[in-house]
This record gives structure tokens, sequence and C-alpha cells, in this order.
């Protein structure tokens, strides 16, 4: 049989469920694996292939619900980490058009930092986040220093989009950013984004997990990523039919390690500071932590850069040159 095109739903070791229409328009399946198990790319990844990765198969001629494939095609965008464990990047979602990414004021505790990680690594990869705070109907939403890091991250320009799976609090803003569109939701263990995709879509039942007592954190529901078409819920969208979203549940990350970005560099992937590089005193030598003529560190002193900011970019280039990382 003829090589068709498709798209990556999920896998694992080494077998992927691959989407693909036929010459009549029809949606079909097809498990796959990788031919030779080898795929032609730059660098060693966790993961070859993601959710939402395009591919050229082979159908096998007597069994064409399996599969062979070929190629990858390239990439318009993909969201990757750093795995510890595997010692190279792990791809958590590929051609999306966006990444939400998953928080709570607590249930698990609030990680700022977690989120500073997240978005220099979309700045890094030229994708548009969006922080997603769910559980906001928690107590915790309204204390002061969460109500600030919100604003300052609203201050750079970046989407708060403010939601309670539990109440139903911001779910048809939700909704209507995810129609049409491929999403990926990201975020530490816990953070509810089965629950989210639970409640956008009633026909979906998606495990959700509870949290450890002693430590607040959430465990692995999702072990794996996986591509969902999701009919979004009626009562989400004002009574439209059939209006559907393409969304990856990407598994909890409990430690979100950088990829691709050296201490030296980061300050290009922190929106307050990359306009300012270069044009400090010391020009690409500046540190920005103590030199005479620094424009960052200006900018701090004025108040145009956060404390909390800056203090969150001193820690994340100790983790990278030290390789030490807050879970």
């Amino acid at each position: 049989m003829a090589e068709l095109t498709g798209t990556v739903l999920d896998g694992s070791n080494n077998f992927f469920d691959v989407e693909y229409s036929d010459s009549e328009g029809e949606i079909h399946k097809a498990v796959c694996s990788i031919k030779s198990k080898r795929l032609k790319l730059d660098e060693k990844f966790y993961n070859p292939l993601a959710p939402g990765d395009k591919v050229t198969f082979e159908p096998e001629e007597d069994s064409p619900e399996k599969g062979q494939i070929t190629s990858l095609i390239e990439r318009k965008n993909a969201f990757v980490r750093w795995n510890v464990k595997g010692r190279c990047p792990q791809i958590l979602a590929a051609n999306v058009d966006n990444v939400f990414l998953v928080t709570t004021p607590e249930e698990p505790p609030f990680r700022p930092r977690f989120i500073d990680r997240e978005l220099a690594q979309a700045e890094n990869e030229n994708i548009e986040p969006i922080i997603l705070v769910n559980k906001y109907d928690l107590p915790a939403a309204m204390e002061a220093d969460f109500q600030n890091r919100l604003l300052i991250w609203q201050e750079l320009g970046y989407k708060i989009l403010r939601v309670s799976a539990k109440s139903g609090e911001g779910m048809t803003e939700l909704a209507e950013l995810l129609s049409g569109k491929l999403s990926a939701f990201v975020g530490q263990s816990g953070v509810g984004k089965s629950s989210l995709i639970n409640v956008l879509d009633n026909s979906v039942v998606l495990k959700t997990g509870s949290l450890s007592k002693k430590y607040g954190k959430g465990s692995h529901t999702t072990t794996k990523g996986s591509l969902m078409h999701i009919k979004l819920n009626e009562s989400l969208t004002g009574g439209i039919q059939n209006a559907v979203a393409d969304v990856i549940d990407t598994p909890g990350v409990r430690r979100f390690v950088l990829h691709n970005i050296e201490a030296e560099d980061l300050a290009l992937y922190f929106r307050e500071m990359k306009g300012l590089v270069g044009k400090c005193a010391f020009g690409m030598s500046c540190s920005h932590t103590h030199e005479t003529g620094c424009k960052i560190l200006e900018a701090v002193y004025s108040g145009v850069i956060s404390e909390e900011r800056f203090e969150s970019w001193k820690k994340i280039c100790e983790e990278i040159r030290t390789g030490r990382w807050e879970d």
C-alpha cells in the first residue's frame, strides 16, 4: 500500500497510535512502530515522537490498522523539557497553537519558579503560553502574594486565565480559547489537568488523582501524553453544537528542567530583560549581578523589573549551572 500521512495521538515503547483519513475523508487509526526503529533526528530524545507530530507511514497490506512510520514531518514547534532520568530532552507536545501552563494557588502548593521555567522554555521555542490557574475557588487564591505574582506575569503581557473545574468559574472562556485549536495542558502533578478536560467534555472520563497528605503533591494519573478530540460541552459554548477542540493532556511533571538554554542566555527568555541584554556597560560580558552600568540592575532598582522575577532569574541561572533543580 502507498504511504499515508497521519497525526500521532499517543504512544510508548516504539508503538504509536496514528490517526489518518482515507480518500473518502473517513477517520481511521493505526498502531505503528518506527521502521527500523530509527528516525532522522538532529538529537536524541527521550521520546522520538510526541502527541501532535505529523508522520508518514506504510500500512500493512493485510492489516491496515497496523503500520510502520517512515518519516517525521518537520515540526512547527515543540514544547520540550529536559528529562533528568533519561538524560535527554523529552517532547511533551508538538505542532500546538497554545500551551496552557496549569497551576494552582495551593493543593499542590503554588510554585512560581516552576512557572517561570515553563515561560522561559516557551519563549525559547516561540510558543505563546497561557497561564491557567485552576482551583481558583480556594481561599489561597485571594492571598496578596499569589495575586502579586499573577499581576507581575500579566503586566509582562502573559494571559492569565482563572478557572475552577469544581465550581465552573472561567470554564466558558477556557472553552472559547480551546475551540478549533490544538492546545497542550502542561503542569505539575495534581493541578487538575484531567479534571479540566472532564468538565470541558462530559463524555470524556479521565482518571484523576489525589494529593499526598504528607507532601501536598499530586500523583501521576496521566502516565503518557495523549491527544484527544474534545466535543465541547454546549453549556460552555453558549449552546453552539458540535464545537470541538484538540487537547494534549501531558503527564504531570514534578520537576521542570530547562532544555537548550544556557545560564548566560537565560535573560533572553525573560521578557522584561531581553531588550536590555547587550546594552550594559560591559556589553554581553555583564553577569547582571553586581556590575556598575548594568541596565538590568538599574531596571530592578527603579522598579521596572520586579524583584521577584529578578530573584527567580538568578535562582534558575544557578540551577542551570549546578544541575541541581528544584522539584
